[in-house]
Parts: C-alpha cells; sequence; structure tokens
C-alpha cells in the first residue's frame, strides 16, 4: 500500500464533523510502515495535498495548518467541524482539565442563570485566564495538575469555591453538593486533603457544611 492510499482510506473512515488531525496521522504512519516521524510528518503533508487537489476526497475541507474534517451537505448548508472535540482535544483530554466557572454552577444546578462564557481549568493554560477566540472559550490554570484522580476533587472544589461569588439561587445548595459528591462516589477525607493544600478557608468551611449535608443523607 503506497503512503496515499494509507492516508486515503484513513480520511474516508473519519465521521464527518469530527477533526482530522495530520499530526496523528503522521504518528500512526510511522509505525505502520517503519518511518521516523520527520519523514512520516512530510509525507502526510504532501499525500493530503496530493488527495485534496486531485478531488479524491471532495468533502475534505481544511479548518486550520494540520486539522482537517469531512464535511457534509444539510439543508442548511455545509456541515462545519465539531468545535467542541476540538475544545475537548485541545484543552481537556485526556484527562487533562475540566469545565468550571458559573457554567459548571449552572450544569449542577445551582445557579438558574446560564453564563455566557465558557471557562475551562486546563493544564494547557499557564499564568492567568485568556479567552482563544478561535473557540470561543476561556482557559486558566487549575490549582494543582490535573490528572485521572483528582479531575472530579478540584471540580467539585471549583464549585464549592465559587459559592459565594455566584448568583447562587437553588433552594439548598449544600444538598445538591452532597448529592453531586455521593453520585461521583468522591471521598471527603480527599476533598478535604485537596481544599487544605490548593484552596483557601472559606472553600473548606463550605466544604464542612456540604460534609454535615451529606451525612444527614446518609441512609440510618
Amino acid at each position: 500500500m503506497t503512503y496515499t492510499a494509507y492516508i486515503l482510506d484513513y480520511l474516508e473512515q473519519q465521521t464527518p464533523g469530527d477533526p482530522i488531525y495530520t499530526e496523528k496521522i503522521a504518528g500512526d504512519m510511522a509505525a505502520a510502515f517503519n518511518l521516523s516521524g520527520k519523514k512520516a510528518a512530510a509525507a502526510v503533508a504532501v499525500a493530503v495535498k496530493r488527495l485534496m487537489d486531485g478531488g479524491k476526497v471532495p468533502e475534505l475541507r481544511c479548518h486550520q495548518k494540520g486539522i482537517y474534517f469531512r464535511t457534509l451537505i444539510t439543508p442548511f448548508g455545509e456541515m462545519g467541524i465539531n468545535k467542541e472535540k476540538l475544545i475537548a482535544d485541545k484543552y481537556l483530554l485526556p484527562d487533562k482539565g475540566y469545565e468550571t466557572g458559573l457554567r459548571l454552577l449552572h450544569h449542577m444546578g445551582l445557579t438558574t442563570q446560564m453564563p455566557s462564557e465558557y471557562l475551562l481549568a486546563t493544564n494547557a493554560a499557564r499564568d492567568c485566564i485568556r479567552h482563544d477566540e478561535k473557540l470561543g472559550v476561556s482557559i486558566c490554570p487549575p490549582k494543582v495538575t490535573v490528572n485521572v484522580e483528582n479531575k472530579a476533587y478540584l471540580q467539585t472544589l471549583d464549585a464549592l469555591e465559587l459559592l459565594e461569588k455566584a448568583p447562587v439561587d437553588a433552594e439548598d445548595p449544600y444538598e445538591l453538593l452532597a448529592g453531586h459528591i455521593r453520585s461521583k462516589g468522591l471521598k471527603y477525607e480527599t476533598l478535604l486533603y485537596f481544599a487544605d493544600r490548593y484552596y483557601n478557608r472559606k472553600t473548606i468551611l463550605q466544604l464542612a457544611h456540604t460534609a454535615g449535608k451529606g451525612l444527614c443523607l446518609r441512609p440510618i
């Protein structure tokens, strides 16, 4: 199989709208053909250009350098790239970030207001909040590097930290948070560990109020 045939087969298997990364194709192709990373990347660049110029994949579109997608014609025009997947790939997966801010509180049922800002705590952020204009999200650094073990704990503590700053209108926010902690299978001792190391005293107090509700909700 030629490099071009390999890439054509790869492209035809992709779901319309999903981001296609030439970096990933190059990595797969380097393994399949026993190539160096540099040679595979060059081969992918040449092959993708050849396929697009020759109309071999007429539905293939370039989103930006290194990122392509297959489109579909819908009653409303051409389907665009799936931005939610772009956001997830860039800032959230695998276990390198999570949603935070007021939208998180809305999704948890703590406020009925739906803020316009979509804020993500992600390892990809450095020193402060910044806005990604292309993807329409804001990113901020987490309290500590996010991983699969601490992600749900940090997200929950972020919600607790925001309680006093947000327009919370839930009847009993602590009961809601206690239910969230229970449904996620989180441990209060681990929450307290992270709260004590990375959050302020008010967050620890909010956790104490929530723990009280959690104990009340336990079956006797």
